[in-house]
């Protein structure tokens, strides 16, 4: 309580210098390691092209159309994720913010030693620590994801990096990631080259054959459909918030539905840049390609590539070129996403009153302890004799799938919103009652309210509430019935919360999150919300479920009056 009676006057609004910023940075978002190391053993292990095909049609049918509400969400709120459901879906539903949010971090947590885990091998790389006769490639990831002190040091290091990245705030994130993405494009284009000289140097191009090659009959098992869903899903960052936490730094003027597609262009064009790198150099030189590029993400990366990268044209200087190259663009890719992840829960704190450097350190440094277990514990040895981080596995399982639930709740706050607007154009006589009705009216209403705004050089048809009323709740419902389903069918001892790679564990964990963040509700409610409104950006919400909330505030202005807040507190909690 003692909290609500500070009378906080907040700094002024923030936002990008303009639509290259934007799209920077949300690019930097949605480009990270899934789709330079995850893609490629996708391609390989789901019959070349014939992935692609599920792949790209799950593009338009899910990823671009959840960023593009997520866009007109974050926009119109101009909060982050906890302050967007406060407001689109109204007071009882602020803590699927807060999940969305935690989400987020959580992920933040393991991602911060993966990150780490590429800067080591570009350290490796350019001292030439991967190359040379005798090199182990095995024995060198287990040397290293075996000792605490290197992994910990690199942990650090990127989240040291973050920090700097978005100390200063908006136009920081955006310098920084129109540096880093620029650079990450030079190098995989760098990079993609090397690779097809060594793929020609048979007389052939078998990996970029492979890649584009179609295998009909594949198309017919729905595992390749299924991962085509879940690569897109992860890869796009759709439903994780980053798009709702960069919206709040647009201009007024800004068009969402072409930035959304920008972003999900930008983000498939990469993943096929880093394929064809990949899937080329480990043709050129593998005797069972398709082996190497499916024995595991870890291994194709860490262990596969740099006996790949060490046989470049050139000799020494081509392997040099190759292995730092490669693995620079990786980091960058890895820090770009660490950076939206980290601003996605500083903004959410900034929203509530915190200043922006406090929010930013409180933030780093949780990540950097919360991760520290996902950097030390269950390093062990599979079969192989190749170490891996259990305990990191788990929490990728554990917060990955978790994901899900944030692009329902954001499906379910424009599901609510419709309903809303039809139930109230229903009782003023402007709408049928009825199903028709509803379809008439209710499926229309976030589309034509929030997106068909005047601002959008491509207006956006029936085709997305297809998307969102449609597909994306049976999407959903088929890419968790498989997961669960599959785990259940292959796993001993699965409901057992004990075991790491049982479903009972991951219930456990979302189900202890979701009480726990649905108790903390009215507290969430209880705080002032500060939107950030540039100037000359002004956006109402006074037609959403909580856009009548007396505690939602601008930046700049003055906290609610002390003498009121006891009544403003009780009147939200009610």
């Amino acid at each position: 309580m003692q909290r609500l009676h500070e009378a906080i006057v907040m700094g002024q609004s923030d936002q990008f210098s303009g639509r290259l910023g934007l799209i920077f940075a949300s690019i930097g978002a949605a480009i990270g390691t899934g789709n330079i190391w995850r893609f490629p053993r996708m391609v390989g292990a789901n019959g070349g092209g014939t992935f692609l095909i599920p792949w790209v049609i799950f593009l338009f049918v899910w990823s671009i159309p959840l960023v593009i509400a997520e866009f007109a969400m974050g926009k119109r709120s101009r909060t982050g994720t906890v302050g967007t459901f406060r407001i689109f879906a109204g007071k009882k539903f602020a803590w699927m913010g807060l999940w969305t949010a935690w989400i987020s971090t959580a992920i933040g947590f393991y991602y911060a030693i993966v990150a780490g885990w590429c800067l080591k091998y570009f350290q490796l790389g350019i001292s030439g620590g991967l190359t040379g006769d005798g090199v182990d490639t095995t024995e060198v990831w287990n040397s290293f994801l075996q000792s605490p002190t290197q992994v910990i040091f690199f942990q650090f290091l990127v989240i040291a990096i973050t920090l700097l990245a978005i100390w200063k705030g908006a136009k920081a994130i955006e310098k920084v990631n129109v540096i880093l993405m620029t650079s990450l494009f030079v190098l995989l284009f760098m990079t993609l080259g090397l690779s097809l000289w060594m793929d020609m140097s048979d007389g052939s191009l078998d990996g970029a054959l492979f890649m584009f090659t179609v295998d009909p009959a594949k198309l017919s098992e729905p595992e390749v459909w299924i991962n085509g869903l879940s690569q897109s899903a992860w890869s796009c960052s759709a439903g994780m918030g980053m798009a709702i936490t960069y919206a709040v730094y647009m201009r007024k003027d800004e068009d969402t539905v072409l930035n959304a597609f920008t972003m999900g262009f930008a983000n498939n064009s990469i993943s096929i840049i880093a394929g064809l790198a990949v899937l080329s150099a480990i043709f050129a030189v593998s005797a069972d390609p398709l082996a190497t590029v499916t024995n595991g993400s870890s291994a194709i990366t860490f262990l596969a590539l740099p006996e790949v990268f060490a046989q470049a044209p050139g000799g020494a200087v081509g392997a040099f070129v190759m292995m730092a190259g490669f693995f620079l663009a990786l980091s960058f890719a890895a820090i770009t996403s660490m950076i939206s992840t980290v601003e996605l829960c500083v903004r959410n704190f900034v929203d509530h009153g915190y200043d922006r450097q406090r929010s930013v350190l409180i933030t780093s440094i949780a990540i950097f302890f919360f991760g520290l277990p996902s950097a030390i514990m269950w390093v062990k040895l599979d079969a192989a004799g190749v170490a891996f981080p259990e305990f990191l596995e788990v929490q990728d399982h554990i917060w990955g799938y978790g994901l899900m639930f944030s692009g329902l709740f954001i499906a379910f706050s424009i599901w609510k919103y419709g309903y809303l607007k039809w139930k109230k154009e229903v009782e003023l006589g402007k709408a049928p009652p009825g199903f028709a009705g509803y379809i008439g009216v209710g499926v229309s209403a976030f589309r034509d309210d929030y997106i068909n705004t005047g601002d959008n050089d491509i207006e956006v048809g029936r085709w997305w509430d297809l998307c969102l009323y449609l597909a994306f709740p049976i999407l959903f419902s088929v890419l968790m019935l498989s997961y669960f389903g599959d785990m259940i069918a292959n796993t001993e001892d699965v409901w057992n919360p004990a075991n790491p790679k049982g479903l009972g564990i991951i219930l456990a964990f979302w189900s202890v999150v979701a009480i726990v963040f649905i108790s903390l509700n009215k507290f969430l409610i209880a705080r002032p919300l500060y939107r950030n409104v540039p100037e000359g950006a002004d956006a109402d919400i006074s037609l959403l479920p909580g856009g009548d909330d007396p505690l939602v505030t601008v930046l700049g202005a003055d906290a609610p009056s002390s003498v009121n807040i006891t009544e403003l507190v009780a009147e939200a909690v009610d």
